[in-house]
């Protein structure tokens, strides 16, 4: 789904032996890819910018729904769409194909997780891209997940929420350290192209967040809003100390972090092309990789919006800051599935999908042969490249069926997700018509007006049962579905990290849904038909699904061993940042909940404490992620304990009871074993710098013990799951 706001297993074997210590490219255009090449343009150094394993530059690269599997077996999937890249990761490092998403599964929180290693419970995003909270009276308002990092809840319905927390927030109500701040303090510039959050995402409570409420630029923002998003949005440098790029002659603004770990002071940043542009950019105004000025298609140059964020453009502003100074850069690259001109959406081997993926294929040509020019290449360069997650398709068959989207291209006669009215469904199926609000989704999230207690037996639970009890005739197959796959209410959604630092922001009850359908709330009737195919969007996630949840990560560069294509490792969002932080030698001043990624590092470029142990972390860390992980086996079987607790309905309810108690105490268990894991895990890795402690690695528990505790764990929930 296109990037707006609001918008609408693998088992894991037991492990044995602990010490002590703890496919095919499909060929398009090709462009020459080099590896090394003469340096032809001079790149602006940044004084003091120092990294490890010989790394000079940090290119990460984010793709909104770029799918490395086939939506089709006969169509070539995205990335086999784009050789130049594919390729690119697997002769040069490794591309991982068993990533995987926390919950939800959608873009502002699946970035979040990977720009910090964190879940939502200590980042604050988990229903995302948009989000309700309660009000005291027990209304519910809606806020969107995108904003810049310091800014407090974001309701555009009003100037007087009721809930004032930051919109990223730790479990304790801080706000969430910031991704850039170990590359600044090391004296290196940071930018951000369309990464969420780290620049400003909209025109109204980010500018005067970083500017001002009565600045120059909020007077913009009022009088043209286009322009002032254009002008502000979307692009951003934050500077190291003393750095003359972001000095208030430049434009420059004070980087604000007051909740950072050891404070932030001093630091500058530039926000938006109109500042930045200038300065990375030697013929203005700012041009994509094929040389055309980079507007928003409606007149006003500069950003070009989120949903324009295509290869050519992205990149073209990654080039050029790393040209210029900037030699740490985020960027974000949009969906090709959605148009980017008409707004309508395609489905696998559809001619305009095709045509933009071939795009994507000849932009990241241009972008690595002109990175190689300027001596920027996987010798001295940290790449990594990764999708927010998968998108699952909802459409008929393809004509004709043996398309491949290439030869021969694909239409489709039936394509659009199901739109389901939750509340025509509720009150025509079930007789319920208790108010209630929704974020509409495949995994709608659900707060009932008045904001009940969980367990409240005259409005709660009636709801829920209801719930799961709900079916649908699907309008492609002509096959009646069960709607609901999982429910999860406070108790579970602890299992999988979505209770914020935030309680109003905890919804009564989340509906994972059959991913083929969008649910809303509209009229407690069906008069307008309650199921309906919607032709504007054919793409859902956001659910649990493994299509949707189960994505990819490449990496390149420095200590990075070339592997391929591997699909053995299980990781998933969390596990980014500790493994680019450990190959840099930088640190985060806060402990992940994820784990590096071991497995793909070269010994040479570890710690010693790592490398004496490295059989045994990378077998705590395997245990790690499927307790830890939202869509690892623990959330996979609690997911299922939760759903059967939900639509229970036994006398005085004590199934549910019985149910959500140990729930509730598998998710105490959980904790407990996950971070002392994680102290381990982090002690070897980046020297004990957070655990709060002082032991050395070798005085910490036996990770044996460890490990024989989390598998207990996991055969505890998966009985439950079974048995019920």
């Amino acid at each position: 789904m296109v990037r707006t706001a609001p918008l609408r297993r693998h088992p894991f074997g037991l492990i044995t032996g602990i010490t002590a210590l703890l496919a095919l490219a499909f060929s398009f255009i090709a462009f020459p890819v080099q590896a090394q090449g003469q340096v032809q343009t001079q790149i602006a150094k940044t004084n003091g910018c120092q990294f490890s394993n010989g790394i000079k530059h940090v290119i990460y690269i984010q793709f909104d729904n770029v799918h490395f599997t086939r939506d089709n077996p006969n169509v070539p999937s995205d990335l086999e769409q784009m050789p130049n890249l594919l390729n690119f990761m697997k002769q040069n490092g490794v591309l991982l194909s068993n990533q995987h998403t926390p919950l939800i599964a959608h873009t502002a929180n699946d970035i979040v997780t990977s720009l910090t290693g964190l879940y939502p419970d200590n980042q604050g995003l988990a229903v995302s891209n948009s989000y309700r909270y309660f009000n005291p009276n027990g209304t519910s308002n809606q806020a969107t997940d995108f904003t810049y990092w310091t800014d407090h809840l974001a309701d555009s319905s009003t100037t007087t929420p009721t809930d004032t927390n930051y919109n990223l927030l730790t479990s304790s109500g801080q706000n969430t350290p910031a991704p850039w701040v170990p590359y600044t303090r090391a004296g290196c510039n940071v930018g951000g192209v369309g990464t969420a959050n780290i620049e400003l995402e909209n025109t109204t409570t980010d500018i005067s967040t970083v500017f001002g409420a009565n600045s120059a630029q909020a007077q913009e923002a009022a009088s043209n809003k286009a322009q002032a998003a254009a002008d502000f949005v979307g692009v951003s440098v934050h500077c190291a100390k003393g750095q003359s790029l972001c000095a208030t002659a430049n434009n420059g603004e004070p980087d604000l972090l007051p909740d950072e770990p050891g404070g932030y002071q001093g630091y500058q940043a530039l926000f938006g092309n109109k500042y930045i542009a200038p300065k990375i950019s030697s013929n203005e105004p700012m041009t994509d990789l094929d040389g055309n000025v980079i507007s928003d298609g409606h007149g006003h140059i500069g950003f070009p919006g989120f949903s324009g964020m295509e290869a050519n453009n992205s990149l073209s502003y990654v080039a050029a800051m790393q040209e210029h100074g900037v030699p740490v850069t985020y960027a974000y690259i949009s969906d090709a599935h959605d148009s980017h001109t008409s707004y309508t959406t395609f489905g696998p081997g559809e001619a305009g999908y095709v045509a933009q993926l071939q795009a994507y294929n000849k932009a990241f040509g241009q972008f690595f042969t002109r990175l190689a020019q300027d001596g920027i290449n996987s010798h001295n360069t940290q790449f990594v490249f990764t999708s927010d997650e998968n998108d699952h398709f909802v459409g008929g068959a393809p004509s004709p069926t043996n398309c491949d989207g290439v030869t021969i291209p694909c239409t489709y006669s039936q394509i659009g997700e199901v739109n389901g009215n939750l509340a025509g469904l509720l009150a025509t199926q079930q007789g319920v018509t208790t108010p209630f609000k929704v974020y509409a989704d495949s995994a709608p999230d659900i707060y009932i007006t008045g904001k009940p207690a969980n367990n409240d037996q005259t409005v709660t639970r009636p709801f829920e049962q209801a719930l799961g009890k709900l079916t649908a005739v699907n309008p492609i197959t002509g096959k009646t579905d069960q709607l609901t796959n999982y429910l999860a209410d406070s108790a579970e959604l602890q299992v999988l990290h979505m209770v914020t630092g935030d309680p109003a922001r905890t919804p009564t009850t989340i509906m994972f849904a059959n991913p083929d359908y969008y649910l809303y709330a509209g009229s407690a009737n069906c008069s307008s038909p309650c199921i309906a195919l919607g032709s504007g969007f054919a793409w859902n996630h956001g659910d649990v699904s493994p299509d949707i949840n189960t994505t990819w990560l490449g990496m390149v560069g420095p200590g990075v061993k070339h592997l391929g294509v591997d699909g053995n490792v299980w990781s998933d969002h969390t596990d980014t940042r500790p493994t680019m932080m450990e190959l840099l030698g930088l640190h985060d001043d806060y402990q992940h909940e994820g784990r590096a990624l071991l497995e793909v590092m070269q010994p040479s470029a570890l710690p010693g404490a790592v490398r004496d142990n490295l059989g045994e972390l990378i077998q705590l860390g395997q245990i790690l992620k499927q307790i830890n992980a939202p869509v690892g086996t623990l959330g996979l079987s609690t997911l299922q304990i939760s759903t059967t607790a939900l639509e229970s309905n036994s006398p005085n309810d004590s199934t549910y009871t019985q149910l959500e108690n140990q729930l509730l105490q598998i998710a105490q268990g959980r904790n407990a074993i996950a971070g002392q894991i994680l102290n381990i895990l982090e002690t070897a890795e980046f020297g004990n710098l957070h655990s709060g402690h002082n032991q050395t690695a070798s005085q910490l528990v036996t990770p044996g013990r460890l490990i024989g505790q989390a598998q207990g764990l996991l055969n505890q929930a998966a009985k439950l799951a079974h048995t019920h």
